[in-house]
């Protein structure tokens, strides 16, 4: 900060010493100046170098101030460069315009309203507008475009920074996500692992052949495992990020390789009293519909062994077809595990990370209730339909219909991301709007190029519209000068005349023109009128001795 603060101290003095300099050679004591002018300009313009960055059109309006005291037609040497400077400046660093073309248009009447202050004629007015546009005017217009290109390459770097920005946060979005999902699928496949150790250690517990002590070891082993079961779930809702529970999308982390008779025979093993029907034809399975089907029948046999205890579980796959149908149903929970004596855990449709396959409504406490949404999200990604709901016996059954032909899973991926169905969706919607980047790129290329060409027809109308005013003020002081050709007739050599007479224009030219010969000798004044309005020559002269007509002709 206090070396930004030193840089810009050194640029004002460097300016103020570049500005001072025509000052101090044009207003010289040897060159009709006086040493009281050079120091109020110098003093003038470092006080203008100094308020230059808060208040830029002030430090402008004291450089026009200083060139009009010194020169009426606002155009000297000695501040030509400040007026450029300042306006260039006032241009780059004033943000708004209203006030920059109030000042320009009282400096413009400032001009004419010194015309008869002065002694000088109108055309000293246009000498002022003309100078204000190209001394003034095109250095701030060149200012303004300078200030909107800066302008649009900082948004640019700022787009850029905020495109990493959101880079990185997406990437930390899908981190999240895929920790999310790697902790889903670890409930899943654990929270079924577990439910079958608790399912073996409570039948473990009634079994007659086991002694009391080791029943009771069994007892606390199936306690462990669902103390442990309620643990992992409680640290996977942690995990978890509110907007990421329920996603089905990825691989599982179920073990390799293991097919759905596998896990059918593991849970009837642990106690689970599990019948799996296979119907239809043998053939192949899509590696996404056969990844749907094992989630489908692990969460909805552990849901079923943890909800629904002792109910009888049917696994039903049924093949025709195009189509792999899957249904896993229980009856209502007995609150018997196989073999074991009444339970009272109540039957639920779901847990988190679960995909219900519960037998009776929720009696008890509430759970996530995120398994089924996780596991429709599964069955989609695949390219299937999911339907579940309690059954008319008080059970509960999950069915999915999944696809069979290559590529489904993959367009059906592809529609979950809304590439297939954006045409349908734009249709709905009506116009997408552009991104918030696009826009406000878009708005600072118009502001550049509205300021270059403000730069360009700005100064070029300004020119336009003086030189228009000054052509019909040229022809209005020629009517005023032209002499109608019956009054040059009707003059007699010898009649009292003057520049006023009734007869004559208001107005004489200045001076002859130069393709006039010499006046003749011994004439007091010679006046000269316009003999046409459009031509400089020829003229008509009046030479005038003792206020008398002495001598006319038509020169040119």
């Amino acid at each position: 900060m206090r070396r930004e603060r030193l840089r810009d101290l050194l640029l004002d003095l460097g300016l103020w010493g570049l500005l001072a300099t025509p000052v101090l050679l044009r207003l010289d004591p040897h060159d009709g100046g006086s040493w009281g002018q050079v120091a109020v300009g110098v003093v003038a313009l470092g006080a203008a170098v100094a308020c230059c960055r808060s208040l830029p059109l002030l430090s402008l309006a004291v450089a026009v101030a200083l060139s009009l005291a010194t020169s009426p037609e606002l155009f000297t040497p000695a501040y030509a460069l400040a007026l450029v400077a300042f306006g260039y400046l006032a241009g780059r660093r004033q943000r708004r315009t209203r006030a920059a073309l109030a000042l320009f248009a009282a400096v413009a009447a400032l001009g004419f309203a010194l015309v008869p202050l002065s002694e000088g004629n109108v055309s000293q007015g246009f000498t002022v507008v003309l100078v204000l546009a190209l001394a003034i005017v095109a250095p701030w217009l060149t200012g303004r475009y300078v200030r909107q290109y800066a302008r649009l390459v900082r948004a640019g770097w700022e787009l850029a920074a905020r495109m990493e920005h959101e880079q990185a946060a997406v990437a930390d979005r899908e981190r999240l996500r895929e920790r999310s999902r790697i902790a889903g699928d670890m409930h899943d496949s654990l929270g079924h692992d577990l439910a079958l150790i608790a399912l073996r250690a409570a039948a473990l517990e009634v079994d007659p052949g086991l002694g009391a002590r080791q029943q009771a070891a069994a007892g606390e082993l199936r306690v462990a495992a669902a103390d442990a079961t309620a643990r992992l779930r409680d640290i996977i809702g942690v995990l978890r990020p509110d907007e990421e529970e329920g996603r089905g999308g990825g691989a599982p982390t179920a073990p390799a390789g293991e097919t759905v008779e596998e896990v059918v025979e593991r849970a009837g093993a642990s106690g689970l009293r599990v019948e799996l029907t296979v119907t239809g034809p043998e053939g192949g399975t899509p590696p996404m519909v056969d990844r749907a089907v094992h989630r489908l029948v692990v969460e909805a046999l552990t849901n079923a062994a943890k909800h629904a205890p002792g109910a009888p579980v049917r696994v039903a796959l049924e093949r025709a077809g195009s189509t792999l149908t899957v249904a896993v149903s229980n009856g209502p929970g007995t609150g018997r595990s196989a073999g074991g004596p009444d339970r009272t855990a109540p039957a639920r449709t779901g847990d988190a990370g679960d995909a219900g396959g519960a037998g009776d409504r929720p009696a008890g406490p509430v759970s996530g209730g995120t398994g089924l949404v996780g596991l429709d999200e599964r069955v989609r990604l695949a390219g299937g339909r999911l339907t579940h709901g309690a059954r008319a016996d008080g059970g509960f059954a999950v069915r999915a219909v999944l696809p069979l032909e290559p590529g489904a899973a993959a367009r059906a991926a592809v529609a979950s991301t809304g590439a297939t169905g954006a045409a349908a969706a734009a249709r709905r919607a009506g116009p997408i709007a552009a991104p918030t980047s696009v826009r406000e790129r878009e708005r600072a290329r118009r502001e550049v190029r509205r300021g270059l060409a403000q730069a360009i027809w700005i100064p070029l109308a300004l020119v336009a519209a003086l030189g228009l005013v000054m052509l019909l003020f040229g022809l209005w002081t020629q009517s005023r000068s032209f002499l109608d050709r019956d009054d040059y007739v009707s003059l007699r050599v010898g009649d009292p005349l003057s520049a006023d007479a009734e007869r004559l224009p208001p107005h004489p030219l200045d001076g002859p023109p130069a393709a006039v010969p010499p006046e003749p000798p011994g004439m007091d004044s010679c006046l000269y009128y316009r003999a046409a309005m459009t031509a400089t020559v020829p003229v008509y002269r009046l030479c005038l001795v003792d206020g008398r007509l002495a001598e006319k002709a038509v020169v040119g």
